[in-house]
């Protein structure tokens, strides 16, 4: 009896527990195409030079780096007070990122940044999970503000090339809502200068965006408590507890009627001997 209450104690506690801290539970869907996402760029005193969309992993240069190219990418400009400080409005231009990852499609930006005071050069840039939804906002920049709330700000250096290749991974809430979030590994290339020294007076920035896989990733967190199970456990505890308690009733019985039988043993022995 005592092993089966504690089993019982043990089984509800366990199960409480499980409610309280539920595992994550990670799958992968695979898609064709993503839902083109927006990238956010944050200039300042930069400039954009060319801007065009490759496809099979392969940068075709048609102008010499370095130089005014073609811009043939779907852009849009807009400005917004930053979030975190109120009195600071910033200026983004927008592009749209990459969408096709069976053919490997990927965005080539190319910048230059006449002298600056600073000691190190680098442009910042957010990515957003849909390019369309921003497109049709009513108030762009109050959609900037969100996302700049929801997602990080990441940066590439000048007199590189960074090469980003981006992975999506999606997180169900508790309360059912849905939160997306970008991961990046990014590699550097370092740009070799060929420029006359006349010329080397900006400088050179150039960025790749590029799908890393056609896999999202899906996070969410599963109770792995089953009520039903608990129920069967305690069902057999309580089974074994009266169980118990007719194996104890059935030796008690036994034990009386043996203790009955000596004592009617002894008196007919005296009355033997009388």
């Amino acid at each position: 009896m005592s092993v089966a209450v504690f089993l019982a104690y043990q089984t509800i506690t366990d199960f409480r527990e499980k409610l309280k801290h539920p595992v994550m539970s990670v799958s992968f869907q695979e898609v064709v195409q993503y839902d083109a996402p927006g990238i956010a760029l944050y200039l300042g005193k930069a400039e954009l030079l060319s801007c065009k969309h490759h496809y099979h992993d392969h940068v075709q240069f048609t102008v010499n780096l370095g130089q005014q190219g073609e811009i043939d990418c779907t852009k849009d400009h807009v400005s917004y007070t930053d979030p975190y400080r109120n009195q600071t409005l910033k200026s983004a231009l927008i592009i749209r990122g990459p969408q096709d990852v069976r053919k490997k499609e990927l965005v080539f930006l190319q910048f230059h940044l006449n002298e600056t005071e600073e000691d190190f050069s680098a442009i910042s840039y957010l990515l957003f999970s849909s390019f369309k939804e921003f497109q049709e906002s009513s108030d762009k920049a109050q959609f900037m503000q969100d996302c700049e709330r929801s997602y990080s700000i990441w940066t590439f250096s000048g007199g590189f090339r960074t090469w980003v290749k981006m992975s999506l991974v999606r997180t169900t809430e508790k309360d059912g809502s849905e939160s997306v979030e970008f991961r990046q590994e990014s590699t550097l290339v370092r740009y070799n200068e060929h420029r006359p020294d006349s010329e080397q007076t900006d400088q050179l920035f150039f960025v790749v965006f590029e799908w890393k896989d056609p896999f999202i990733q899906e996070v969410r967190d599963i109770i792995t408590a089953n009520q039903w199970n608990t129920i069967a456990i305690l069902c057999g505890v309580f089974l074994a507890l009266f169980k118990a308690a007719e194996f104890a009733k059935m030796s008690v019985k036994w034990m009386i009627k043996i203790k009955k039988r000596q004592q009617k043993r002894k008196t007919q022995e005296l009355n033997q001997m009388s």
